[in-house]
């Protein structure tokens, strides 16, 4: 019996910010960037830099993408499994917090803004990331004010 290619695994962390006015923050991808998603709207987030907790990892995240820093303690809002490229596994941990400020991104992305909640309802479904859609479609992430 042949042995298959090890999978390498990955952990992501994610969070989607809410403002005082009760604005969500997305972000646009990059795609020369992310060429195999394309410029999706996203929320903050990347992978965990190992021996390093979730929180430390999320709160380095959002300060590397936006100039951000977290209000408060994040709450865990859903884990999933990511298995679009061959040979990787991602899982995503999503959190939902707080900021505030004007975000400075970074070349991970293009474009940002604060939206209401019926403005991400009303962001096409092809235009999301296809994470982000299913935890709000779930119900896991919460776009209450």
């Amino acid at each position: 019996m042949a042995e298959s290619a090890p999978i390498i695994l990955q952990v992501g962390t994610k969070i989607l910010l809410k403002n005082k006015e009760g604005k969500f923050l997305l972000l646009r991808r990059n795609p020369k960037k992310y060429p195999e998603v394309g410029p999706k709207w996203d929320i903050v987030g990347g992978r965990i830099n190992p021996g390093t907790s979730l929180l430390e990892n999320l709160t380095r995240e959002v300060r590397e993408e936006t100039k951000l820093e977290i209000i408060g303690t994040p709450r865990l809002a859903g884990a999933q499994d990511i298995l679009r490229i061959p040979g990787k596994h991602v899982v995503r941990l999503s959190y939902e917090g707080e900021a505030d400020g004007t975000p400075i991104i970074d070349e991970e992305s293009h474009e940002w803004k604060w939206f209401s909640p019926d403005e991400i309802a009303s962001i096409p479904k092809a235009e999301l990331d296809e994470y982000f859609s299913v935890l709000l479609a779930s119900g896991a992430l919460r776009l209450s004010k």
